[in-house]
């Protein structure tokens, strides 16, 4: 079988678990076509009824998509969206899982990360994901260090985590596919410190000239240093405004099949690194609502919640 058309038959039957009486809907855009399309072979072999609809690509992650999608979205069981940028944290997301439907975002997905992630175990990442998530609910204090000079605490008392398992099978769920992360977001306007992305960064690609320093106060990315990536992220938050700069996200990645190539929807899925994001933090509880969330991969971690060392220098320390 075409390794590309045996991937999307896992995505959509074992990860999305789509049943025979349900229909499903796919958003994808034209570079991600032919991955829709063969989502859409593997949804139509098993679902009532499937659909395929293409958009132009958005510009930024988090960009709504039209209004006439987004209402298709509420009306079907199921939504895939392998996307140039991420429907992830939109209100249309949202929406469609308040409506009861099942979202499973493929935002940047490539033809080679799918056909070798989505072979991965993720009953195997389940376990983990939700061994971390278990941590992160029960701590009041993330502290972030690494070898490069990062050094962030992030208060995370009270705030749940989200466990991102690629096992996405329960009216008004949503996750990335592929995935393995457990993420949350932290108290909002409360951190403070610097983390250094060196990694790779959503919407601009892997760190090659020099790594990315910010600076955040009371939760708020105030000062942003490095090369050419930095300017970058620098120009994408002044085009947004000041809601960009929210410290919107902290996660740690599950995926032991991930390694970092340079697209965020794999990249911060590694097992061993943390990422934090700026943006909209509303898709996990926040009050931030932006069109825009840009996720940087920080290497080589140490996160100690409360005095749990969770990884150290990019070996989880829990199995």
């Amino acid at each position: 079988m075409n390794p590309l058309r045996k991937a999307a038959q896992i995505a959509i039957r074992d990860c999305m678990a789509v049943k025979p009486e349900e229909t499903v809907l796919i958003i994808t855009d034209p570079p991600k076509k032919a991955i829709g399309q063969a989502l859409y072979i593997a949804a139509a072999e098993i679902a009532k009824e499937a659909f395929l609809v293409q958009m132009k690509e958005r510009k930024v992650n988090g960009e709504e998509p039209p209004a006439e999608i987004a209402e298709l979205m509420k009306q079907v069981k199921v939504v895939v969206c392998p996307t140039s940028k991420s429907l992830t944290h939109t209100t249309s997301r949202r929406e469609a899982c308040l409506a009861g439907s099942r979202v499973g975002t493929m935002p940047g997905i490539t033809r080679e990360m799918m056909i070798r992630t989505m072979n991965a175990d993720y009953h195997r990442i389940a376990e983990l994901t939700y061994k971390v998530s278990e941590i992160l609910n029960k701590g009041e204090m993330a502290h972030l260090t690494t070898p490069l000079g990062t050094d962030i605490r992030m208060p995370i008392k009270g705030i749940k985590a989200i466990s991102s398992t690629g096992l996405i099978t329960q009216p008004g769920t949503f996750g990335n596919l592929p995935s393995g992360e457990s993420y949350l977001m932290p108290e909002e306007g409360k951190s403070q410190g610097k983390f250094i992305v060196d990694g790779s960064m959503a919407s601009i690609g892997k760190i090659k000239s020099q790594p990315v320093e910010i600076t955040v106060v009371d939760g708020m990315a105030v000062q942003i240093n490095g090369g050419q990536e930095a300017r970058k992220l620098t120009k994408m938050i002044q085009q947004i405004g000041e809601p960009a700069r929210n410290l919107a996200e902290l996660g740690v990645g599950t995926n032991y099949m991930a390694t970092i190539t340079g697209q965020i929807l794999e990249d911060e899925k590694v097992a061993g690194t943390v990422h934090l994001a700026l943006g909209n933090n509303a898709s996990m509880g926040g009050s931030v609502k932006v069109g825009f969330h840009v996720d940087g991969i920080i290497t080589h971690p140490t996160l100690i919640i409360d005095d749990f060392v969770l990884l150290k220098n990019g070996k989880l320390q829990i199995r």
